[in-house]
């Protein structure tokens, strides 16, 4: 049987690594890229790439893939938070570096994969609950997330033959997740406290759990329209969505 091949931005920690454990557990031949590399170990490609330098993305992406004619799955997944702030106290510049992680490389890679010859069937954007929920405080973030959905949305129409969505994956345990839960003030920005008590209930996924989920869910994607945004909470555990769903509601 041929190995089914993965293509994983932001593996060296947190959702990112996780999903590389658990593709190289099914069997997958795994190709990572991020700014502190990966230590995993097996039939893993791994290079050392700031996304930052778009113009560099296009040279690592070439020496990552070199060879390569078939990725059965794509997962975009590194990205940043930012400050949890009021948006008129968000500058600018605060603004564009959240963007020129969580939004703009992606751009750039989706143009090479378009160019590429490598086959591509399934296309997985990291997106977020705060791309829709619109909570306060969570600015740059929800821009840059909303914006990665409409991307995704975008791209559809160009990538003939792949399926493309965007999901929100839901709480995974995280140094994001530390910040919001123990620095973060959430007397200010009360959708913190919701992240509090779900850490306290243990409703919070570890990383091998959330990619676990993702795995799951991957031919449940396709039944959707490529290009579409799906919280997965709202197909694999729909008390927890609704939950998320009431609570936004009331606030």
């Amino acid at each position: 049987m041929m190995k089914k091949n993965a293509l994983i931005t932001g593996n060296s920690s947190g959702l990112g690594r996780g999903l590389s454990e658990i593709l190289l557990a099914h069997g997958y031949r795994v190709f990572g890229c991020s700014r502190r590399g990966c230590d995993l170990v097996g039939d893993i490609v791994d290079i050392r790439c700031d996304l930052r330098d778009m113009d560099g993305i296009a040279a690592n992406l070439e020496r990552l893939l070199d060879g390569v004619e078939r990725l059965q799955l794509v997962v975009l997944n590194a990205g940043m938070l930012g400050e949890i702030k009021h948006i008129s106290k968000t500058s600018l510049d605060e603004l564009r570096r959240i963007m020129d992680v969580n939004l703009w490389p992606n751009k750039v890679i989706l143009d090479w994969l378009l160019e590429s010859r490598i086959r591509i069937d399934q296309i997985v954007l990291i997106s977020s609950g705060a791309a829709v929920l619109g909570n306060k405080g969570w600015g740059g973030y929800a821009l840059s997330k909303s914006a990665l959905n409409m991307l995704g949305r975008l791209y559809a129409h160009e990538f003939q033959g792949t399926h493309i969505a965007s999901i929100a994956p839901g709480l995974i345990a995280s140094s994001m997740m530390d910040y919001l839960c123990t620095e973060a003030d959430s007397d200010e920005f009360p959708a913190l406290q919701r992240l509090k008590s779900a850490r306290e209930e243990g409703v919070v996924l570890s990383p091998i759990e959330g990619a676990e989920r993702i795995l799951e869910a991957l031919p449940r994607l396709r039944e959707f329209e490529s290009g579409s945004y799906i919280d997965l909470r709202q197909i694999l555990a729909p008390d927890e969505y609704q939950a998320l769903i009431e609570a936004r509601n009331r606030a």
